[in-house]
């Protein structure tokens, strides 16, 4: 690889961090909202550690030149890097061609739920039915809250399907992540009494707790009884365990 290929990769790379923050939400496949500024920031640099370089290039090309003619050639140098460094392109090219897609029913089939935060009480519940309500704070109700107040009530939460490899029904699904995709963590609701639509389908699902073990403790299922399944758009942050649209938006 010759010296200019490197310089090539640090303005791609640039290039492509601030296609995929200053040009739309790209980013928020890779990382939280938060990070855009770094991201950005990030982008900067590298384009101008790229524009240094070229130029600290240029100047020992002149420097070799002149002494080649001085010193009959001696002075020339020559350089290289493994090929290996070539997959460095790959990531780079990609940030400006191809933005992967967010991780989804691949990665949640693949690991267990993650055990949701504990709550030391819990307010009582809104008399909006049914009731929005997140993957995380359904499941805390289901298996925290011994007042049993999500019992019997109609709820809608939105996620994405997930299909279930043991037992009936699908996965509805929400990942999370604290700081990028490689700490992803997945919370999930299975869903019984409605067909499951192609993995990864966004849906918004209406119904009631699925009962079993003992509410308001780990024995009890975090499941749902769907009464209704409407497929729905993806959010533009599919990392966040939102809650559901409103209704006609």
């Amino acid at each position: 690889m010759r010296r200019p290929l490197p310089t090539v990769l640090l303005l791609l790379s640039g290039v492509g961090l601030l296609r995929i923050t200053l040009f739309g939400d790209l980013y928020l496949r890779y990382v939280k909202e938060g990070m855009r500024p770094l991201l950005i920031g990030s982008g900067v640099l590298l384009i101008l550690c790229a524009v240094a370089d070229a130029v600290s290039y240029g100047r020992r090309r002149e420097d070799d030149g002149h002494t080649d003619h001085g010193d009959s050639g001696h002075g020339h140098h020559h350089s290289s890097v493994p090929r290996a460094a070539w997959l460095l392109f790959l990531p780079a090219l990609s940030l400006l061609f191809y933005a992967p897609p967010s991780l989804g029913a691949y990665t949640a089939s693949r690991e267990p739920a993650q055990a949701v935060t504990r709550a030391d009480d819990f307010d009582p519940l809104p008399a909006t039915s049914p009731l929005p309500i997140t993957l995380s704070d359904f499941t805390r109700r289901v298996q925290q809250d011994r007042t049993g107040a999500i019992e019997g009530r109609p709820v809608r939460m939105t996620g994405f399907v997930t299909a279930a490899e043991r037992g009936d029904g699908w996965f509805l699904t929400r990942i999370m992540i604290s700081c990028c995709a490689a700490d992803a963590q997945s919370v999930k609701i299975r869903v019984h009494g409605a067909p499951a639509l192609s993995a990864n389908t966004w849906v918004v699902v209406t119904g009631a707790w699925h009962p079993g073990g003992t509410l308001g403790t780990s024995s009890a299922p975090a499941a749902l009884d769907a009464r209704s399944v409407e497929e729905v758009a993806p959010p533009v942050n599919a990392y966040t365990d939102a809650l559901p649209p409103t209704p006609g938006r």
